[in-house]
């Protein structure tokens, strides 16, 4: 009779001395390329081989006619035969060892020409339908995420992208995070439809077509996305038209890693797609229907009891130990007690004591259960870890980004070279932008700053102390009660004791000495033009409002009796300003603007600032202020490529941090699967019951899905409880801090909405993800096979 196996047999000798010889020729012709340094030419090929690509980029070349390029010839040609001579002779004694068994010579069994299974007959081992559904659909997702990016973010209309000219109409413009939400969306729908279109049609999920699939037609657009930023030719030729899709994928830091997590979230959403198919149609027709499989996973696990979910909030509010401790009392009294009954009753009427004592045995928790509510409780404990991390991550950020963008601007227009004399002009043509409600011009430069106890490198900048409080927060942040407008009158600037510029009028005929100064008139002290500095500046300095600094300027120079040397001016210090941030307030001076164009000779402004309505869509309305004045020489940059660094990196953290800790989820997937397949060995005889009964495959995987949707629904649910109630808590008591070193009083919190439900969102994915393969092992359970021991 024949085996319905495959039959293989493994020389494992001749296994193992192949692979041996083969990584010695790999090792050879590793050294061959090295040693004459081919590498970079051999890359590309050895790349598309790894994928499969290697045929078909050569039936592609020959088809268009393609000529090959000249190779140089390589310097070690014999170690370079040896290597492959080697590396074939590996694979050829591993294929030896690999033999099919020979043919049983055994006669035909008696079932021989019977009817074929229904499931076996009907099952076809490749669809080429399927495969393109799932690799278009992958292409697809990717170009319509691609397209809709650029047209929501720059307004440039899909027939007007291979032109990419300065005529583009406006069309729709949205903020890039915006944009990029409804076109991520966009594609993932467009993926999932495709996946359960493919599913459909095969009535399987069908994982050899999707594999393919992904690797042939999923995989080179992030590939290409991936070497354009390597490669300078590439990124000269796509660069202009991909200019939104990279800008939205660098503000992580890494743009390679925002193309690939945007990948990974499109095959998930295949993979959704697929599973969803496959349940709804793998019993031949469309089944959509889930109240009978609700009902049954709900009474099979139980998951939404008011014990289990008070218990496993209660754990997660107050930690493990305490909550345990007071339910092991509770119920260690409570079997006491009961015992105590059973036993007394036992004296009178024994039959009624043993079904009491039965009824007790069936009311303590199955080990099912209890891996249930450890399940219920990691997915819990994963999502309140996200949530508070997240929020807490998310509250440091925000405060950063309100301190910088109280000191800077949301936007800075200024020329790509030389200064702005026809600011005033500029200002009028920049007022009429939607979404500008605020500019001040502005001139910076660096330079030194002197008192009598120290000296230090600053940044000086010229304001209109008029018009800088539209912009930023300056005129809020200074300290004891001062205002700018006394830039405007240095005049009534107090200063401490006797005036640091004072001198003694000269006696006719007699000169001052240094040392021992003669009395006499004194003159009045001249007026000095008035300066703002930070806190921190000012302890550096050790200079208070009144004293006098001179700040010397190395750019200019001036003409003395020995020769030129730097332009140096004094000032007096007229107020004195705290904004948060110890950067900001220990390098950062304020001078009048009018002051600034004489000192450094500049006439106009380096360049204007500029506030917006919606920080989130300052880089757009950037763009507008730019097409407004016309285009070059005006430049203008929002506040995240201004500070892309900083914000870069916080958003890298943050979302490393959630990689991270989404292994809390995993680590409760992992249980879950535990637990569905515990239930899958507890109701075998269940699972061929209703299989008996007409419940098809589809309905199987239904009910095993539910259950293991259900664990990470309750979880999800009491771990955004907690998370919420944890981050209320550490917001209203909070976590003190040192204004002193953390320049904050305390931990901030910011609860997003968004994250906080992506949080609960991937918890509920991960669950589901980690149900498929218990729920499709249910599925293939024989009602003979569960009957069979009954």
């Amino acid at each position: 009779m024949h085996s319905a196996e495959r039959q293989t047999v493994h020389r494992w000798t001749f296994i193992w001395i192949g692979a041996l010889v083969a990584l010695v020729g790999f090792s050879l012709l590793g050294v061959a390329l090295t040693s004459s340094q081919a590498w970079l030419e051999t890359s590309p090929s050895l790349g598309l081989s790894l994928l499969g690509w290697g045929g078909l980029v050569q039936v592609l070349n020959a088809l268009l006619l393609v000529s090959e390029q000249p190779v140089a010839p390589v310097p070690n040609t014999g170690l370079l035969v040896a290597g492959s001579a080697v590396w074939l002779a590996g694979w050829a004694l591993i294929a030896a060892g690999i033999r099919r068994a020979p043919e049983p010579t055994e006669g035909p069994s008696p079932a021989a020409g019977a009817t074929l299974y229904p499931r076996l007959a009907r099952y076809r081992d490749f669809y080429w339908s399927t495969l393109g559904a799932y690799g278009g659909g992958m292409l697809l997702a990717e170009v319509v995420l691609i397209l809709l990016q650029t047209v929501l973010s720059s307004g440039v209309s899909a027939t007007e992208l291979g032109a990419a000219g300065k005529g583009a109409s406006s069309g729709l413009s949205l903020p890039p995070t915006g944009a990029f939400a409804i076109a991520l969306l966009a594609g993932g729908m467009v993926a999932f439809i495709s996946g359960f279109i493919g599913a459909s049609r095969a009535q399987r999920l069908s994982l050899p077509e999707a594999t393919i699939g992904v690797l042939y037609l999923g995989l080179p657009i992030p590939i290409i996305l991936t070497l354009m930023e390597r490669l300078p030719g590439l990124q000269l030729a796509l660069g202009y038209r991909l200019r939104e899709v990279t800008y939205v994928a660098g503000l992580i830091g890494r743009p390679e890693l925002g193309y690939w997590l945007v990948f990974t979230f499109l095959v998930l959403a295949l993979v959704l797609g697929i599973n969803t198919g496959f349940i709804a149609a793998g019993s031949g027709r469309v089944d959509l229907k889930l109240g009978f499989e609700l009902f049954v996973a709900r009474r099979h696990v139980a998951v939404f009891r008011p014990s289990l979910l008070l218990g496993t909030l209660a754990v997660l509010m107050f930690g493990i130990i305490p909550p345990l401790l007071i339910y092991f009392i509770i119920r260690s009294a409570e079997a006491a007690v009961e015992r105590t009954r059973i036993r007394a009753l036992g004296l009178k009427d024994p039959l009624a004591a043993a079904s009491d004592l039965n009824r007790l045995k069936l009311r303590e928790q199955s080990p099912t259960m209890m891996m249930t509510a450890l399940s219920v409780g990691g997915v819990g404990v994963g999502v309140m870890a996200l949530i508070i991390v997240l929020s807490v991550m998310s509250g440091f950020e925000a405060d950063l980004q309100q301190k910088i963008l109280g000191t800077n601007a949301h936007a800075v227009v200024s020329k790509y070279a030389g200064d702005l004399p026809e600011y005033a002009k500029v200002m009028e043509s920049v007022r009429k932008v939607p979404g500008v409600v605020g500019q001040t011009p502005f001139i910076i430069n660096q330079v030194m700053i002197a008192s009598e106890g120290n000296v230090d490198g600053v940044i000086i900048k010229g304001i209109d102390p008029g018009t800088v409080g539209e912009v930023t927060d300056l005129p809020k942040n200074i300290l004891g009660g001062g205002s700018l407008d006394i830039l405007y009158t240095p005049e009534k600037i107090v200063h401490r004791g006797l005036p640091d510029d004072e001198e003694p009028a000269e006696e006719s005929g007699v000169e001052e000495d240094d040392i021992i100064r003669r009395s006499g008139t004194p003159k009045k002290a001249p007026v000095l033009p008035g300066i703002v500095i930070g806190r921190e500046l000012a302890a550096s300095l050790r200079v208070v409002v009144g004293d006098r600094v001179n700040v010397v300027s190395p750019l200019g120079t001036e003409l003395s009796p020995s020769g030129p040397i730097p332009k140096s001016r004094a000032f007096r210090v007229a107020a004195v300003f705290y904004s948060g941030m110890y950067e900001y307030d220990s390098k950062f001076v304020y001078i009048l603007l009018k002051e600034a164009q004489d000192f450094f000779g500049v006439k106009g402004a380096t360049g204007i600032e500029l506030k917006v309505a919606d920080i989130d869509d300052a880089r757009r309305i950037a763009s507008q202020v730019v097409k407004v004045l016309g285009g070059y020489p005006y430049r203008a940059r929002d506040w995240g490529e201004m500070n892309k660094n900083l914000f870069s990196a916080l958003r890298l953290e943050k979302l490393v941090m959630g990689i991270i800790l989404s292994i809390i989820i995993i680590v409760a997937a992992g249980l879950i699967v535990a637990t569905v397949i515990m239930l899958v060995l507890e109701k075998r005889k269940e699972i061929s019951v209703l299989k008996a009964l007409g419940v098809p495959d589809g309905g199987i995987v239904k009910i095993f899905l539910a259950e293991g949707l259900q664990i990470g629904v309750a979880g999800g649910f009491l771990g955004l409880i907690s998370g919420l109630s944890w981050c209320l808590f550490i917001e209203k008591a909070g976590i003190k801090l040192d204004p002193d070193v953390y320049y904050i009083p305390a931990v901030p919190v910011r609860i997003e909405p968004v994250q906080t439900v992506l949080a609960v969102v991937i918890a509920v994915l991960v669950t589901y993800l980690a149900s498929i393969y218990p729920a499709l092992k249910a599925s293939s359970v024989e009602p003979v096979e569960g009957l069979k021991a009954e």
